[in-house]
């Protein structure tokens, strides 16, 4: 019987110049032409669908054009956020001020609004969401011929990790009061007929970025709180319709403060989602690959490696694709595995080093390799 590959990416898509300042003004709080935004990421949103289609992605998004970043929209939805604090650096970053302002200068000033936890965390106001399920709908019966689909949203822990709390008595009872404002975005993007993915670079990238102050621990207890309320706030959704994303952070740095992979996987298995989506292209955790082969993996997970390392322009070559699935396929069988992407290729608004050119020329080797790979297996 003949094999085949699925393919699919992290989520975020770049932006552009036409929208990124639209987005960004918003974020500010500034005054904006509602109508005209919504044109503009709806024809964002159009091209994105029509271009992952031809680049022959199986599993597409919306690349979450409507969104100023992956993490940090939600200040529009949930109250209690306020502010706009200042981030300790990521502690591989922390001793290079050289190196930090020349990543500046090359990744885009971050200008979106880093808010704090300062009130009650309630649901107020889900609109933006119900338009970004619009758009998307409206893409993908133009253009996505039949295309399988999936829609990012925040873990609890995420929002966490960069919305700190000073708020709440404890990291449990703001995850709680998260897990039941976040709730009915999760079953409304399932109930629009798209696969949920989760994002939740808590898990590995808060270690050294907004959970560095605490011991490992900590850190190890801390996230296991997390995924309990990512299960919490997920139990009404079946497995099968979700996705998870685990990440170390999307930027070119030494990134030896990560923690290793092998730590927190019987933390990361313990979360409901059945597909897990995570780096396996980059340098510091392409070697990983053999911790998901050692480790007692449920028959339900189906992996998702990063095959496509989404902070170089260096385009993959599709061989190289073809071999890191058959590492992957010898673990779980070729029916378990999709090809995907490290992270995702514009997390957040004027943010990110790949060229969107480079983009799409790597999603399209993505699917020559994975053609490859499957008329191998």
């Amino acid at each position: 019987m003949a094999v085949s590959i699925a393919t699919t990416h992290v989520g975020s898509l770049p932006r552009g110049p036409e929208l990124t300042p639209l987005l960004l003004a918003r974020d500010h709080g500034e005054p904006y032409d509602a109508e005209a935004f919504d044109a503009a990421v709806q024809t964002a949103v159009d091209e994105a669908v029509r271009k992952q289609v031809e680049a022959g992605v199986s599993i597409i998004s919306d690349g979450e054009l409507g969104k100023v970043g992956y993490s940090t929209y939600i200040i529009e939805r949930l109250s209690g956020f306020g502010g706009d604090s200042p981030r300790k650096p990521a502690l591989d970053l922390a001793p290079l001020p050289e190196f930090r302002e020349k990543l500046a200068g090359i990744m885009g000033a971050q200008e979106f609004t880093r808010a704090s936890c300062i009130g009650e965390v309630k649901l107020v106001n889900l609109e933006p969401l119900r338009d970004d399920i619009r758009r998307f709908r409206s893409s993908l019966d133009r253009h996505g011929g039949g295309t399988k689909a999936f829609m990012n949203s925040a873990s609890p822990g995420l929002i966490t990790a960069f919305q700190s709390n000073a708020f709440y008595p404890t990291h449990e009872a703001y995850l709680g009061d998260l897990a039941d404002a976040m709730r009915p975005e999760y079953e409304a993007i399932v109930a629009a007929g798209f696969d949920l993915q989760l994002d939740c670079p808590d898990l590995a990238m808060s270690r050294h970025t907004g959970y560095q102050d605490m011991d490992e621990a900590g850190f190890l207890k801390t996230i296991e709180a997390n995924v309990e309320a990512l299960n919490a706030a997920t139990a009404n959704i079946a497995p099968e319709r979700m996705r998870m994303h685990i990440c170390w952070g999307n930027y070119e740095g030494p990134h030896d403060h990560d923690i290793p992979l092998a730590r927190i996987m019987s933390i990361i298995l313990k979360a409901r989602p059945a597909t897990i989506l995570f780096e396996a292209a980059n340098p510091r955790h392409e070697h990983e690959w053999i911790v998901w082969r050692d480790a007692d993996l449920p028959d339900d997970k189906i992996l998702a490696p990063g095959l496509i390392d989404t902070c170089s322009n260096y385009l993959e070559h599709p061989e190289l694709i073809a071999q890191r699935i058959e590492r992957f396929a010898a673990i779980v069988g070729p029916e378990r595995v999709i090809a995907s992407t490290d992270c995702g290729f514009g997390t957040f608004a004027g943010y990110g080093k790949i060229d969107p050119a480079v983009t799409w020329m790597k999603l399209r080797a993505l699917r020559e390799g994975a053609d490859r790979a499957a008329a191998r297996l």
